[in-house]
């Protein structure tokens, strides 16, 4: 007898199971997954290659094919190919699932980043998609053998995210040649699919999947593993179809046993997460959208049971414009509660940089969209993929209507693991509102037993809740979700091993989380994401263009909603309507962050200008309609704050003061005078003083406006990451080719590089401001540029302006997570402070900075604050930010926070000088500043009433009187869709409020019907 020890008996299982799942490998790859059609015929194909842009499907169908076959190229980069399939379906298929199966010339790793095609009936009716994971379509009669034809419009999107990752690359830009072509046509067949055959494979890969994640000495893996290997076993390799029935019953016990009752529970929800632009521009977007809705559409009708989730309401608005039929189909599967609008927003839009008004108007036209088109109240925020969350956002949210927040994006975190999936999120103002982090990790899971198995080892909140959310699907115009996940979700449903996979809605997953966790956590202030940090910088010219369209547009409304209530002059609601959708289109998180390719920038630019000339021409009408006859200069100020004698939101005619003195002095140093400030700049063109004169204090620690160029080569993610080793390697640019003193500013140019740099230096006549206007031609690579101001205060924190307020965060590194915010988000300011003293930096167009503190000689510390003024990464746009920019961006000693606020309006909204002949009084006014109005404009509803959008700026409460200078026969508070939230009250021409610190209050006016 020979006696085996445990060990070699150990030994002796893990080689038994290890051969077993290398033949399970096998058979799968080689038998199993290629039976899935027993019978073939190849269709005959004929093909047009369209000469230019895309064209509707009814030029295609008149278009001239030439027979082509499988195996020929089609596609030079961002062109397109209708192929043109005919075939018989023979006497003997009649009967049997006959599909027609077709590769573009795919790579199944990379769905969603390469060739894609739309599926059309003869007539023109949109079928479904075809994707590397989907690449069959039904024959819609199998009982005739008549010829039957289908038209396939064939994307040749370039694989510029590929397996080799972030390389430059030129396909990045509108084709203005043809590249050779990209893609061969592999397949294009009739063919018998066999059910027996797929189901089995279903069986067999949800199996193998679990078992792999469970323990290897649990009994559970054991089981699994000896059934699939007596289903081999039972398998005839020769003759898989004959065999498959069988062979499948060997596994019906064990995919039969329940899950424990304690398994966790994953609600999962068909998504395809699509990026409204990002590797390709927005057209062929539009035809992603296109591709998938016609796929999940078509899986609803097969499963009744099967649910999906699509955000974006301007990606449906491109789906009633382009693709009716599709729409319609949309439409009714909406009604059926299959097809579930989620967001309530118009994209899913970056939420650092828009400013607070875009912020708001995402949520409205987000949220009417679905209501006027499909009568839906949207309750859930969806944004998985943006890149961190303001903490002004809870309040929006609250404020639109929406209860619930999801997003998984948190997870990429470098440096810290986020604690919680389930918690409270608060914000600024103390708002909460529940929300949900999938702990899978993922949108676009694909139901596999690792992603399952890792969402319940993940799930952080066990022991005080029980389930979690599960978006899955390919995204990005991977297709969304497939027949083959949809066969792991049922199978997952109840299965021992498993957690248990309920086809939900996010409105049944939220509203069940909420019932089943009764004391969630509490995480307040803002999600930032300890990653794509550069994003606040990359592409400055794109955040350039959203800031100043921002700006535009309140201007349009105020001053178009003042003429029409003082004069009777149009108001031009269609065109502010559409000028918005343009606007909130160009703030999806991978437009505005500046991490797309070229052609996506090239295009907002240009979106960009033809909106500032539409709105220049729409605020030029209004001015002159208020102003009347020409007579002497009026000054419209549409800043929230009296300048210059004018009042806010008003005109009159500008007060005067005196002109602030400059010297240039033997020693080629310059100072600037204005009663308020003196300010020394030296020969190197560097702010060496700005001393202010009533409280006898220095601002400046050191030489400021310091122009600093950093190598920057984050790890990866070129656009978007900023890696904190950015900072081993800084170049103080101090080189100078000139300093001149032109009429009281200082002119200097430097050069580095192949770049060159102009600034215009001078002193505001009123204020304690320090502008600095700079003109930058830049040609670097790979290379960051900030501006430093070494500031003379000892500050724990510094406070950058947000939607609707302002974030405070800390400026040491205490911790972990303190020490990953070396990059944060400011918009118009960024202030720093000690109890009784501080300044802030304005801009008209920056979005990053960072803030450090510094030992001085003395012990003591500075803290310095930098603006991050220009990137150049190279991927995905080569060429990034090439060329000339303005950035405009001032120092304001001795300002508290509302000083900040005001001046950050002011540098954004310039004054404007129109001649008329009498004053313009404002709709509204406000007696304390530290209450901004935001936006003063006419109801959406065309009622003639008017709205009012204010906050409280400075986080303190607020009481303050609002009086208005129009008749109004009723006030009334409403949610941000100018919906009441209380009943009306009567108004007299004055209104008292109190107000939370940074609360956001919406009031309509009725007015009197004329």
């Amino acid at each position: 007898m020979i006696r085996i020890t445990s060990s070699t008996s150990g030994e002796h299982m893990h080689d038994d199971r290890r051969i077993v799942e290398q033949r399970l490998d096998r058979v799968l790859a080689e038998r199993l997954r290629p039976a899935r059609y027993t019978e073939t015929l190849p269709c005959t194909v004929a093909v047009w290659h369209v000469p230019g842009e895309p064209v509707p499907v009814a030029e295609a169908l008149r278009a001239d094919y030439t027979p082509t076959a499988v195996g020929e190229a089609w596609g030079p980069a961002w062109g397109t190919s209708w192929f043109r399939l005919s075939g018989t379906v023979p006497p003997q298929w009649h009967g049997r699932t006959v599909e027609v199966v077709v590769d573009l010339g795919f790579d199944e790793d990379l769905p969603g980043f390469q060739c894609e095609g739309l599926a059309y009936s003869a007539e023109g009716t949109p079928i479904k998609g075809l994707h590397p994971r989907n690449t069959h379509l039904p024959t819609a009669d199998n009982t005739t053998a008549d010829n039957r034809t289908w038209y396939i419009e064939a994307a040749a999107n370039p694989i510029i995210l590929g397996p080799s990752g972030f390389q430059p690359t030129d396909l990045g830009t509108k084709p203005t040649t043809t590249t050779p072509p990209l893609y061969r046509l592999r397949r294009a067949d009739l063919a018998v699919f066999d059910e027996p055959v797929w189901q089995l494979i279903q069986d067999t890969e949800v199996l193998d999947q679990l078992m792999r994640q469970l323990p290897v000495d649990s009994p559970r893996r054991h089981d699994i593993l000896r059934a699939l290997e007596r289903m081999i076993d039972r398998l005839d390799l020769h003759d898989v179809s004959g065999t498959a029935a069988a062979a499948r019953t060997e596994l019906a016990d064990t995919l039969a046993r329940p899950a424990h009752a304690s398994a966790h529970v994953i609600s999962a929800v068909g998504h395809a997460h699509i990026d409204s632009a990002w590797l390709w521009p927005l057209r062929e977007t539009i035809r992603k959208v296109a591709r998938t809705v016609a796929n999940v559409t078509a899986l609803m009708a097969e499963h009744p049971d099967f649910h999906f989730a699509m955000s974006q309401a301007q990606q449906l608005a491109w789906i009633k414009q382009h693709h009716p039929q599709l729409f319609d189909r949309v439409r009714t599967f909406i009604h059926t509660g299959q097809f579930v609008p989620v967001g309530g927003m118009w994209v899913e839009a970056d939420t650092n940089m828009p400013g607070g008004e875009a912020m708001a108007r995402q949520f409205v036209h987000g949220k009417r969209f679905y209501l006027q088109e499909f009568g839906i109240e949207t309750r859930e925020v969806w944004l998985p993929d943006s890149f961190g969350y303001s903490a002004a956002l809870p309040q929006l949210v609250a404020l639109s209507g929406s209860r619930w927040f999801l997003t998984q994006k948190i997870s990429w975190n470098q440096t810290n693991k986020f604690p919680h999936h389930t918690f409270w999120w608060e914000g600024i103002d103390g708002t909460r509102v529940f929300t949900h982090f999938p702990p899978a990790d993922t949108y676009n899971s694909e139901i596999t037993g690792a992603e399952l198995a890792h969402a319940t080892r993940n799930f952080a909140e066990h022991g005080r809740a029980s389930r979690s959310l599960l978006p899955f699907g390919h995204g990005d115009g991977g297709g969304g979700p497939t027949r083959e996940i949809l066969a792991r979700a049922y199978r997952t449903a109840d299965l021992e091993g498993s957690p248990r996979v309920q086809l939900d809605t996010p409105a049944e997953f939220f509203t069940a989380a909420e019932a089943d966790h009764d004391h969630p956590a509490v995480w307040s202030g803002e999600l930032y994401l300890e990653m794509h940090r550069g994003t606040y910088t990359s592409q400055a010219k794109t955040k350039q263009g959203n800031r100043r369209s921002e700006h535009l547009l309140r201007e349009a409304e105020l001053w178009c909603a003042t003429a029409t209530i003082a004069t009777g002059h149009d108001y031009p609601y269609q065109a502010l309507d559409r000028l918005w959708k343009q606007v909130l289109l160009h703030q999806f998180h991978d437009i505005l962050p500046g991490s797309s390719i070229a052609w996506v920038h090239q295009e907002a630019e240009a979106a960009y200008a033809r909106i500032a000339t539409e709105l220049e021409t729409i605020i030029a009408n209004a001015l002159q309609a208020l102003a009347g006859a020409p007579a002497t200069p009026l000054t419209f100020n549409a800043a929230p704050h009296t300048r210059h004698g004018v009042p806010a939101l008003g005109a009159a005619t500008a007060t005067h003061t005196a002109t602030p003195t400059a010297t240039r002095h033997p020693d080629g140093t310059i100072t600037l005078d204005n009663g308020l400030l003196h300010v020394a700049i030296d020969h190197r063109g560097l702010l060496t003083s700005v001393y202010d004169h009533a409280r006898a204090r220095e601002a400046l620690a050191a030489p400021a406006n310091l122009l600093q160029l950093h190598a920057d080569h984050p790890n990866a993610w070129d656009a978007w990451d900023l890696d904190a080793f950015y900072r081993h390697h800084t170049r103080d640019l101090t080189d100078i080719d000139e300093l001149e003193l032109d009429a009281g500013t200082v002119r200097l140019r430097r050069s580095f590089g192949k770049s060159a740099v102009v600034q215009r230096i001078s002193l505001a006549a009123d204020t304690r401001r320090v502008d600095i206007d700079t003109d930058i031609d830049w040609h670097e690579t790979e290379k960051l540029l900030k501006v430093a101001f070494p500031l003379d205060v000892h500050a724990d924190r510094s406070a950058a302006e947000t939607q609707f307020g302002h974030v405070m965060r800390p400026t040491h590194t205490n911790t972990s997570w303190d020490a990953a915010k070396f990059e944060i988000c400011a918009h118009r300011f960024l202030h720093v402070a000690e109890p009784d003293y501080g300044h802030a930096l304005v801009n008209d167009a920056t979005y990053g900075h960072d803030v450090t503190r510094d030992t001085r000689p003395d012990g003591g510390t500075t803290t310095t604050v930098r603006l991050s003024l220009l990137r150049a990464p190279r991927f995905p746009d080569p060429d990034t930010d090439h060329g000339p920019h303005r950035l405009r961006y001032a120092l304001i000693a001795g300002a508290d926070i509302g000083e900040a606020v005001r001046e950050g309006y002011r540098i954004n909204l310039p004054e404007r000088t129109v001649s008329g002949s009498h004053p313009v009084a404002p709709l509204v006014t406000i007696d304390n500043d530290a209450v901004v109005i935001e936006a003063v404009k006419l109801a959406d509803d065309r009622s003639g009433d008017l709205v009012v959008r204010l906050y409280e700026s400075r986080g303190g409460r607020a009481q303050a009187r609002l009086s208005i200078s129009f008749p109004a026969t009723s006030v009334t508070r409403t949610d941000l869709l100018e919906r009441p939230l209380a009943q009306p009250d009567a108004t007299t021409d004055a209104l008292d409020l109190r107000l939370r610190p940074f609360e956001i209050r919406t009031l309509r006016f009725a007015r009197p019907t004329r």
